[in-house]
């Protein structure tokens, strides 16, 4: 049986330390690292090793009891939660490490909630309980107000158990009551409830010392199942790709969990882009083990590998062999809010920082790098400072050029009120194409859709995919801020090719217009990033933190009485809360926490004043233009947004 884990925790809570041990114990690697020694290993990097946080994610396979278990150690820290994010969308089951000493953190739950947004069963491994004052009782408790109801700590009597699945399996509890049931019945009652997310196991330990880590894996093997050996034989290969990295050669290396089938070396992929269809090859299939890896020449479901020879796909791509493949942006839970400047210090072109910005980009696609060439800014998005420290040393380190980036800045986006319908004409001599859009709000943190009404009379449906292709290849911007657009339905009323003169370009360019055209008519929103939080105080201090709250733009909740201390729940603006946890800590003297999970985007509450500190001028960004290009008597001729559709042909 193959079983893929993921092993997550805030950062400290012990996390790789624990990794190292499993694959110590289940002799996958020959001696113990040391992340304090710098000698982890699953923190391969010289800037892991340095700082002494995971920043990539690890791989690890190791057997245990007959099965397979592919690892996967995840960064802790906040700043690179979107690599954790990444790697649990590949997980069959996760580990949440959580500290005897500091108990439930505040990227704990913000990873909690990932993996009931994956839908992943976990269990849980408290840390650390060879610390002086650890309590077993206050970690429980503290995990109920937290995270879940659900926690079902394993050391308890068999009747403890029972009476647990009984609560929460209808079928179990008639054998509970006739008091028939048998140790493999209550263990399959709760295989199912784990997989149902009912039920979360939890075991204690120490990691560092090797205490607890034969009993997690003993109750992780009987109470976790997979069916990828009933898959290996089914047709054609299904696999998602969750990384992207290169290793030391440049090779690009897509890293793919097996879904169905097998895949194997010199196995092609057909991909779209831009309306024509092409063929990549498997040239290597490698397993990795750290930093070591073993060659393939099959990949096979329920596998974790890395592969060569693809150049197209990116994170979230669903591979499958024999069907046309279409990239295209995937849309993840977490979000960046916040942007930053990349200025260069060595004298590198602006062109060749480029180029490497888009290798991270690849690498982790939250930093959506864009180049503005009116200001002649580069500009990347990212979680927080750290993530730009590391960025620095990182591109310094593999690339050799000396950058360094200004504070990050809250990232603003754009949205309509009501429908428009939007115009673009592309018609340069020897150059035709034609496209009508329609604009429409969509619900919050829906972002950018599309669909069609088009005939396919008007326009086939060849050209039709073409213009999809274009609405999601790019962030289009907005006018207000020049912000990127989001939370809009776009739809593809009518358009028109010609059968001599349109090229593979020309609906790019009718597309952009056209929606730039729509933006220009319709009634621009601007939007900020927005934060759920949870406050965790002592009483004497709810009257401050309830003020603190109102004064930054924030709504909250009923406060909740736990014993001595108070939870408030609520939700406010990233720009305002964003360091909010400094004051916090220093003010309750250590003893407040604050939790915080990005929560979308919403309508600013300070449109106008944004705008003006903005300044962004709309007729300048020809890269973004409204205006269509017509042609009579074989000249071109260029007509602004507000006069465009008179000269349309649809």
């Amino acid at each position: 049986m193959k079983k893929t884990i993921g092993i997550l925790a805030h950062v400290d809570a012990g996390k790789t330390t624990l990794s190292e041990q499993i694959l110590y114990y289940t002799g996958s690697i020959r001696s113990l690292g040391r992340v304090d020694n710098k000698t982890s290993y699953l923190d391969t990097d010289e800037i892991e090793q340095n700082r002494g946080i995971t920043i990539f994610s690890g791989q690890g396979i190791f057997e245990y009891k007959g099965d397979t278990y592919y690892l996967l150690d995840t960064p802790g820290h906040v700043d690179f939660s979107s690599e954790t994010e990444r790697s649990i969308s590949a997980l069959d089951y996760a580990i949440v490490v959580i500290s005897g000493g500091s108990g439930v953190q505040a990227h704990t739950t913000t990873l909690f909630h990932l993996l009931q947004a994956y839908h992943i069963p976990a269990f849980f491994f408290i840390n650390k309980t060879d610390l002086a004052g650890f309590s077993l009782e206050s970690i429980l408790e503290d995990m109920k107000y937290k995270l879940t109801e659900d926690i079902l700590y394993y050391k308890k009597p068999l009747s403890s158990l029972a009476e647990f699945a009984a609560e929460r399996d209808e079928v179990f509890l008639e054998a509970y009551l006739d008091e028939s049931f048998v140790k493999e019945t209550l263990e399959a009652s709760l295989i199912n409830l784990i997989k149902e997310e009912k039920c979360y196991p939890i075991i204690t330990g120490a990691a560092l010392k090797g205490e607890g880590i034969e009993r997690l894996l003993d109750v992780f093997s009987s109470l976790t199942k997979t069916n990828y050996q009933n898959l290996e034989g089914e047709g054609t290969f299904l696999g998602k790709v969750f990384k992207i990295r290169y290793d030391e050669n440049g090779n690009r290396l897509t890293f793919i969990k097996g879904l169905k089938g097998k895949l194997k070396v010199k196995d092609e992929f057909l991909f779209q882009q831009e309306g024509e269809i092409y063929k990549e090859k498997i040239n290597e299939i490698r397993i990795y083990n750290g930093k070591k890896y073993e060659s393939k020449s099959i990949g096979a479901a329920g596998d974790v590998f890395a592969v060569t020879g693809l150049k197209t796909p990116i994170s979230g791509t669903i591979l499958e062999t024999g069907e046309t493949v279409v990239c295209k942006n995937y849309s993840y839970y977490l979000v960046s809010p916040l942007q930053s400047k990349i200025t260069i210090l060595d004298g590198t072109s602006n062109t060749k920082c480029m180029e490497i910005l888009r290798v991270l980009e690849a690498e982790d696609p939250i930093l959506s790098v864009s180049y503005n060439k009116n200001t002649d800014e580069m500009l990347v998005n990212v979680m927080g400072k750290i993530q730009l420290e590391v960025m620095e040393e990182e591109i310094k380190n593999r690339f050799g050029i000396l950058v360094t980036f200004e504070k990050p800045k809250v990232q603003y986006k754009e949205t309509i009120k009501s429908p428009v319908v939007g115009y673009g004409h592309f018609e340069p001599l020897r150059h035709y194409a034609e496209v009508q859009v329609r604009l429409e709000p969509n619900q919050r943190r829906k972002g950018i859709t599309f669909s069609s009404e088009c005939r396919v009379d008007d326009l086939s449906l060849n050209y039709q995919r073409l213009v999809e292709t274009h609405v999601f290849e790019k962030v289009h911007k907005g006018v207000l801020t020049g912000g990127p657009i989001t939370d809009i339905n776009i739809v593809l009323q009518n358009g028109r090719a010609h059968i001599k003169h349109t090229e593979g370009g020309d609906f790019r360019e009718a597309t952009y217009r056209a929606i730039r055209q729509g933006l220009e008519k319709a009634k621009s929103i601007l939007l900020e990033p927005f934060y759920q939080f949870d406050i965790y105080i002592e009483e004497d201090y709810l009257g401050r933190v309830m003020s603190d709250i109102q004064k930054m733009g924030g709504t909250f909740q009923a406060p909740v009485q736990m014993d001595r201390n108070v939870l408030i729940h609520g939700r406010g603006p990233v720009e305002t809360f964003m360091e909010y946890s400094t004051d916090l800590v220093s003010f309750t003297k250590g003893t407040g926490s604050i939790s915080l999970r990005f929560d979308g985007y919403d309508i600013c509450r300070k449109e106008e004043e944004v705008v003006q500190k903005i300044g962004y001028d709309k007729e300048r960004d020809v890269e973004n233009t409204s205006w269509s290009v017509f042609c009579a008597k074989g000249t071109s001729f260029t007509v602004p947004w507000n006069e465009a559709e008179k000269y349309m042909h649809t």
